[in-house]
């Protein structure tokens, strides 16, 4: 059985509760030069992020194998944006056409990995 440390949300993200921008779901996180330089990287929970994308990662992803709800990981992740640490690539998908059928392939395929 895993035991867990009971931590409010709010307390790994320095009290904020929304990230500076919104996040899909589905936006893919990887880890710039610069994240990958141990030193540049201050927090726990943004060095495994950090470590995380070195291969890139939805936001959804992240959340799963750091198991932290969305809402923090979203900060989490606009902190490190803002800091030039990661590279957050957002889809312009229109539901419907070839490449959201393509993404939700992707998705389903990635899903079936884990």
């Amino acid at each position: 059985m895993r035991t867990r440390m009971i931590m409010r949300p709010y307390a790994r993200t320095g009290g904020r509760t929304r990230p500076d921008y919104e996040l899909a779901l589905e936006a893919l996180v990887s880890t710039t030069d610069r994240g990958r330089v141990p030193q540049a990287v201050t927090g726990v929970q943004h060095r495994r992020i950090c470590c995380l994308c070195a291969e890139p990662r939805s936001i959804a992803e992240i959340a799963a194998y750091l198991d932290l709800p969305l809402n923090v990981v979203k900060v989490l992740v606009s902190d490190l944006d803002n800091a030039g640490l990661v590279l957050i690539h957002q889809s312009g998908l229109s539901f419907g056409d070839r490449s959201s059928r393509e993404f939700m392939n992707r998705v389903l395929q990635g899903l079936r990995r884990l």
